[in-house]
């Protein structure tokens, strides 16, 4: 297995620069950075939902043995920790049923209580940014094109979500792979957009334009100006699909994980409950906020600019762009007061 030590990022709760391990990174490469016409139809290929399905089946099917053992000595190679899995090692005895674990997350992925807080979706990878040329956290059309992430015949949320701002969160194939809600709020829209499979691999991201905008996804638009919600406007929570990923199951659960169910228009979804599951592989979770109606967290901003972190998209879009390894549950943000909000220049004009 190929494992590249060429892109890091900044390990939240200590601070530290990682090297990241990028899984089957040399042949990922190749093939992304390999002129267009020769590489056309083979990208196609892997990228196809049929393709998808069979590389995961391949790599996450394969028993790891009848022994705990198996189970645990996988799990060590990964940085996983079993003590926070709900089940025993000896029934995680698949990649499949390793990476669809389910966790203690309510001893594990602490909270904050207050419903102002917007919390990160995922254990994941985050960059934050804006559609906002005026902003200092301007990305537009770096990760995806604006009007293509809500997909065909969706003018209502492409204007809803002008200028405003964008969490993305990037999940490597180790990571618990429950999403959990961002925020509380009532469903006003889900639905799925249709599209390819490609890798979440920050090579790929960077070699194909907008990778995120062409990948299948699902699509929830909570509004949160509702009675207990968080107060910070409408949020778009997208799910995007990623290489081996075949499907994301919608399981929303009030408590724990019980009685998981589908998710619908005019449900009233509680922050910090999961609410969906990737199948095994590398994926990724984007949430959109209007304009003016978060500030991130001061630390998520700081460590975009690390000059002293080796990125692959500082030096793919040309400027410092850098991930902190986040946990899920744990605060990336806060709603802005009516009284206090400003307009995305006014914002940058104050160095927000």
């Amino acid at each position: 297995m190929s494992i590249s030590v060429d892109h890091q990022y900044v390990d939240r709760t200590t601070g530290a620069v990682i090297t990241e391990r990028l899984y089957a990174d040399r042949v990922l490469r190749g093939l992304y950075a390999a002129p267009w016409e020769g590489r056309a139809w083979l990208v196609k290929t892997l990228a196809s939902a049929r393709t998808s399905s069979l590389l995961s089946f391949l790599n996450y099917d394969v028993p790891l043995g009848s022994a705990a053992w198996g189970a645990t000595r996988f799990a060590r190679s990964l940085g996983v920790d079993l003590d926070e899995c709900v089940e025993s090692p000896e029934r995680l005895d698949s990649a499949r049923k390793l990476f669809q674990r389910k966790i203690r997350y309510w001893e594990a992925r602490p909270m904050d209580d207050d419903p102002r807080t917007v919390v990160a979706p995922a254990d994941a990878r985050i960059l934050v940014g804006s559609f906002a040329e005026c902003s200092s956290l301007f990305v537009k059309g770096k990760f995806f094109e604006f009007d293509e992430l809500f997909g065909l015949n969706r003018g209502a949320w492409i204007h809803a979500f002008q200028n405003g701002d964008f969490a993305i969160c990037r999940l490597t194939p180790d990571k618990y792979h429950y999403n959990h809600l961002p925020v509380s709020g009532t469903v006003r829209d889900f639905y799925t957009v249709s599209g390819q499979y490609h890798s979440c691999n920050p090579g790929p991201v960077v070699s194909i334009a907008t990778p995120y905008s062409k990948n299948a996804r699902v699509v929830t638009i909570l509004d949160t100006d509702v009675p207990g919600g968080a107060g910070v406007g409408l949020v778009a929570m997208i799910e995007v699909v990623a290489l081996m990923i075949g499907a994301i199951d919608q399981c929303y659960s009030e408590m724990r994980y019980d009685h998981p169910s589908p998710i619908v228009a005019g449900m009233f979804l509680r922050k910090g409950r999961p609410k969906s599951l990737y199948r095994p592989g590398s994926s990724t979770t984007i949430v959109v906020f209007q304009a003016g109606r978060i500030a991130f967290a001061s630390d998520l901003v700081r460590n975009m600019s690390r000059a002293d972190v080796h990125s692959r998209f500082s030096r793919g879009f040309g400027k410092p762009l850098v991930e902190t390894d986040v946990r899920v549950r744990s605060t990336i943000g806060t709603a802005i007061p009516t009284a206090t909000r400003m307009t995305a220049r006014e914002r940058d004009a104050h160095g927000q």
